[in-house]
């Protein structure tokens, strides 16, 4: 951990965690020493329409606060300092259940069974074909009208060494949102005494399957509400991209990301190249799309992607598993959502970096595969380290 992140941690412990007091639910969290963990708080957000009663619980460990919903698996806020020490919420969400219910552009989600676009609502899989709901034109974006990020989730908290956090676990039965095989799911959302925020997934499966779980939360390191993300540096270690159609689906192509507005290999600001005459940012009216990661599938998580935003010094650098990360540059947010700050999210408010296999791959044969096959077990991690500059 670098000395300006020790510093600011010590300067949140002194002030910014001292004003959780009146900062809602699960606030009493916060009073641990900086660095160790805290016992999970947990309080009632809400109700769903059908009365269906919502959790939020507050995780507290290394100067980083983080709150939980369990519906959907929601990250309904993830507060870390700036380079004064000065916590803010950096991750787009809603106030109250209602909204996240009704609105929600998949706010801080946990997304399944699989993350992304598949072609026409439909794949073959050992020689059966298999229909999926079509919630996006004619495709199946994030798991159908109904995926895990509108489903309950059973929460468990824990206290380790050096760490607190939550297991979150479903059961997603055989022909849930017409994909095959009953699927227990079982995803951790932990704390560590550096204030970084990991997120496992596991799943596995009774019968032949696909999956590919994700978070989708939206980003904003100047602050819930701060205004536009053009400025924010991005970094991604990533040499091709996978390019799409009219209907944001991949074309099945790995292009180089040289001499394209998808060359992030070297930082820069992300509204630099957004308003580009290219096909592919007119597709997506922005950045919408698959970087293809130059480590490919690891072990273990591995760094890839580094973002910084000037005015507040914060930086987030993120490792994972997975061979791609969805960039997405908040091109839908259109005025008419009001976020937890009380102000509305409008064009790249906010930003995504959703880690995964590949869009469509149980169409593209020569994308890594997402078959889950019984007897065998799905395991993803990725990993948001903050500190300051």
């Amino acid at each position: 951990m670098s000395t300006s992140r020790r510093s600011v941690i010590g300067a949140a412990a002194a002030a910014g965690l001292a004003a959780a007091a009146t900062a809602g639910p699960g606030a009493g969290a916060a009073h641990a020493k900086p660095g160790e963990p805290s016992a999970p708080r947990r309080a009632r957000f809400g109700e769903l329409a059908d009365g269906t009663a919502v959790d939020v619980w507050t995780l507290s460990c290394g100067g980083t606060r983080l709150r939980v919903l369990s519906y959907g698996g929601i990250v309904q806020s993830l507060e870390v300092p700036d380079r004064h020490g000065r916590l803010a919420n950096v991750s787009l969400g809603f106030s109250d259940p209602a909204s996240y219910e009704a609105r929600s552009p998949y706010f801080g989600a946990l997304i399944g069974r699989y993350g992304n676009r598949i072609a026409q609502g439909r794949f073959t899989l050992d020689g059966r074909t298999y229909e999926l709901p079509r919630n996006d034109g004619g495709n199946t974006l994030h798991g159908g009208d109904r995926g895990f990020d509108k489903r309950m989730w059973a929460v468990e908290p824990f206290t380790r060494r050096g760490e607190t956090g939550l297991v979150l676990t479903r059961t997603s039965e055989d022909g849930e949102m017409g994909f095959p095989g009953r699927l227990e799911v079982r995803v951790e959302y932990v704390l560590d005494r550096h204030g970084d925020f990991r997120i496992d997934y596991e799943a596995t499966t009774d019968k032949p399957t696909v999956v590919n779980l994700t978070n989708h939360t939206y980003f904003n390191l100047a602050g819930e509400g701060g205004g536009s993300v053009l400025d924010h540096e991005l970094e991604v270690a990533a040499s091709r991209y996978t390019p799409v159609g009219e209907t944001l689906i991949p074309t099945g192509e790995l292009e180089r990301v040289a001499g394209t507005p998808f060359d992030f290999r070297r930082a820069k600001p992300v509204g630099t190249d957004i308003r580009k005459a290219h096909p592919q940012i007119l597709y997506g009216q922005g950045y919408d799309h698959n970087l293809v990661l130059d480590k490919g599938i690891t072990a273990e998580p591995e760094h890839f992607a580094t973002v910084r935003e000037p005015v507040s010094g914060r930086v987030m650098r993120i490792a994972t598993t997975e061979p791609g990360v969805q960039f997405y540059s908040g091109n839908f947010l259109d005025g008419t959502l009001e976020g937890t700050s009380g102000r509305v999210y409008r064009q790249s408010d906010g930003f995504c970096l959703e880690t995964q296999h590949f869009p469509d791959s149980p169409n593209q044969p020569s994308f890594p595969t997402t078959v889950l096959r019984p007897g065998r077990t799905y395991r993803s991690t990725t990993v948001h380290s903050f500190s300051t500059e």
